[in-house]
């Protein structure tokens, strides 16, 4: 009789154990399945976030990002007293290449570009898509005008080099130009639209005198 008791012990003792088991092993299972969820929604609103601040063609900053990040350079400038500038850069005749070669081999030149730039911006400034084949550039704490002048002739030299992109079988060899409008604060304007509208004006003047870029 006490052999059946301690048996008897021994299986409900045995029961409760893998009763208890499979309840844990539950509770993992559902808190494995919880993080995983949270992972993605956590994904899905940086991915919503990226979407909401930056160009989905090149990944640049978009022109919301571009003014945030602006506003908040001029209060620096004003705190500290710096200088800052605007680059306002539009790809010459950019129209021809979408009418003659098609819109797949146009944005691939913007992304081209696009990787120039970016790869020859300072880590503190900022480029940004503003739309088409504009693109906006902040440049925090410059120097001076001529530090500027240094910076613009050096993105022209970039952007003036051929753009290799492929179309079915071959390999085209596109060759671009832009011109640059550039206005700066406190000289020129003092409000981030006056500053962007300005250089928007100084590049038009660049366009129109041929001379790569403008101040304003």
């Amino acid at each position: 009789r006490k052999n059946r008791l301690f048996v008897g012990k021994s299986e409900r003792a045995a029961g409760i154990i893998l009763a208890l088991t499979k309840i844990l092993e539950n509770e993992i299972w559902e808190r494995e399945i919880l993080q995983e969820q949270l992972h993605i929604i956590e994904d899905k609103e940086k991915e919503a976030k990226h979407a909401a601040f930056h160009d989905p063609l090149t990944g640049l900053p978009n022109r919301a990002l571009f003014k945030d990040r602006l506003e908040i350079g001029l209060e620096l400038a004003k705190r500290h007293c710096w200088a800052l500038a605007v680059m306002y850069l539009d790809i010459d005749a950019f129209k021809a290449i979408n009418d003659n070669y098609g819109h797949d081999i146009g944005d691939s030149v913007l992304c081209i570009i696009s990787e120039r730039l970016k790869a020859n911006t300072r880590s503190d400034d900022t480029v940004c898509r503003y739309g088409g084949d504009e693109f906006l550039f902040l440049l925090l704490e410059v120097k001076n005008k001529q530090a500027v002048e240094k910076i613009a002739q050096s993105l022209l030299k970039i952007i003036q080099q051929p753009c290799v992109v492929k179309k079915s079988d071959s390999v085209m060899r596109l060759l671009v130009n832009s011109s640059i409008g550039i206005s700066m604060y406190p000289q020129d304007a003092e409000t981030v639209d006056d500053l962007i509208n300005c250089a928007d004006q100084a590049m038009y003047q660049s366009k129109k005198s041929k001379s790569g870029y403008s101040f304003v």
